[in-house]
């Protein structure tokens, strides 16, 4: 039996991801850290506060695991191909990422302006102090999303743009919750894309290997 190789290579995924990094390398440019931050956070509303705190779940782990594993439903997908594939291109990128965090371990906005009644914070909301750089939710939802955007049979390619949006929702709702500067997002964002599109790529070269015996999960 004759296997359809995924592609690694999505262009309304990826070229969004390049002009994202373009923009917000010039937004850290020519922005400071407080205006970036306050540009978000201090804009909201009660919708808002829901929304983007939802929003937000879209980069954990009790989200992303529970939609790879129901991803193994596609008969296409149903093999130690994608099995791997989702493993490594959505862990490392993590695995990256919370090595950085610790090593840096930056403080959180609140921390860093001493809880300053300016800053929008409502019930409920985590009130996190330490290691924010860089973004675990933003590293998370751009591996993830990514990771999608490249599984899509070409006439479902379109959908990438969607995903980019999804994981570029999550890094404003990190900034928003008052939980991460522009550069956390922003770096994490890098991280998550840039890993997921190298280890996919790496993943697809040697596709044949997984799938030479059609061996199922």
């Amino acid at each position: 039996m004759r296997h359809k190789t995924h592609s690694s290579y999505n262009p309304y995924f990826i070229i969004p991801f390049i002009l994202w990094i373009i923009a917000g390398g010039l937004l850290l440019f020519f922005f400071s850290r407080q205006v970036l931050f306050a540009v978000i956070n201090t804009h909201h509303s009660p919708f808002t506060d829901v929304l983007f705190f939802y929003t937000s779940q879209l980069g954990e782990a009790h989200t992303i695991v529970p939609c790879l594993l129901v991803l193994l439903g596609i008969p296409s997908l149903r093999n130690w191909w994608y099995f791997t594939a989702a493993l490594v291109c959505n862990i490392i990128p993590t695995v990256i990422e919370q090595w950085l965090k610790h090593f840096f371990d930056a403080p959180r906005p609140l921390n860093y302006f001493n809880h300053a009644t300016w800053i929008h914070v409502a019930d409920g909301w985590p009130q996190l102090m330490s290691n924010s750089f860089p973004s675990g939710h933003s590293t998370g939802s751009f591996a993830f999303f990514c990771f999608l955007s490249l599984l899509l049979k070409e006439r479902y390619s379109k959908f990438g743009l969607l995903f980019f949006a999804l994981a570029l929702a999550v890094c404003y709702a990190r900034i928003y919750l008052a939980a991460h500067f522009f550069a956390d997002v922003y770096t994490g964002s890098i991280i998550g894309g840039t890993t997921c599109l190298a280890l996919f790529s790496i993943m697809r070269k040697y596709q044949y290997v997984f799938l030479k015996k059609d061996a199922l999960i």
